[in-house]
């Protein structure tokens, strides 16, 4: 939960803005502020009227730019007594939201995803079996081993297998140790999964190959082979993105 606390004695100065770029100038002050860590999440921006004589801007024009700090994601906007601006805790759901937007209205093709998805899992693939640390195999084991339970049970399950194949390849992202590749490739992931179900043959086969996949890039990061890992995941990748292709209706 984020802490609410008070300005009092650490508000940010914010200055007052010049006339031609007003609106411009009172969202950028803001998100800057934040950004650099001069307001933490659970801080509260000063009150309406202290921000109005800071900026010396109309209400109207304040209110507006902070409906766009908000819509960044980077502040909440509470009513009531103890209402007013809020700092978040930063998250990727904008860009997890803007994914699925692009994905339902096909701006973004699966040959667009396949295409990003082969040259950045099979980067991110070739870090982790650099960077990978005897924890991490044990790690990505237990979560193979979790995925071979499932696959042999006598009625395999497709929606837990597809999350335990999500949480695998989420784990190689962040073991490749750059949080830019795990934010990106999670918002990928989240908004694949319901083509998984819609494209793919949900079949037992289908899975066996998925797990052989995961198997094989599994042996190359324990064996710190990056070519091979990259070389995997990129096979693993186009594999699937194939079977989805053909699973469209034309």
């Amino acid at each position: 939960m984020a802490r609410n606390r008070k300005t009092t004695g650490r508000a940010p100065i914010f200055s007052e803005v010049r006339r031609g770029r007003v609106f411009e100038s009172v969202v950028e002050q803001i998100q800057n502020v934040i950004l650099s860590g001069g307001l933490q999440a659970g801080d509260k921006l000063p009150p309406e009227r202290v921000l109005v004589e800071m900026f010396h801007t109309s209400r109207g024009t304040l209110r507006e730019a902070l409906r766009i700090v908000e819509h960044k994601g980077l502040v909440e906007i509470r009513t009531g007594v103890q209402g007013g601006a809020v700092v978040k805790e930063p998250n990727s759901r904008q860009l997890h939201d803007g994914v699925a937007l692009l994905l339902r209205r096909q701006k973004v093709s699966i040959a667009h995803v396949a295409e990003f998805r082969e040259g950045v899992e099979g980067l991110v693939s070739g870090l982790a079996a650099r960077r990978a640390t005897t924890g991490d195999v044990r790690r990505l084991k237990a979560i193979l081993e979790e995925a071979r339970v499932g696959l042999e049970a006598a009625t395999a399950d497709w929606g837990s297998f597809i999350e335990v194949d999500n949480r695998l390849h989420m784990a190689l992202a962040s073991i490749a140790g750059n949080p830019v590749y795990e934010i990106v490739l999670r918002s990928v992931h989240d908004n694949i999964k319901r083509y998984y179900d819609e494209l793919l043959p949900r079949t037992r086969r289908t899975m066996r190959q998925n797990y052989a996949d995961l198997c094989a890039i599994v042996q190359s990061v324990q064996d710190h082979d990056a070519a091979s890992a990259r070389e995997r995941a990129q096979a693993h990748v186009e594999r699937f993105s194939r079977l989805m292709r053909k699973g469209q209706v034309v």
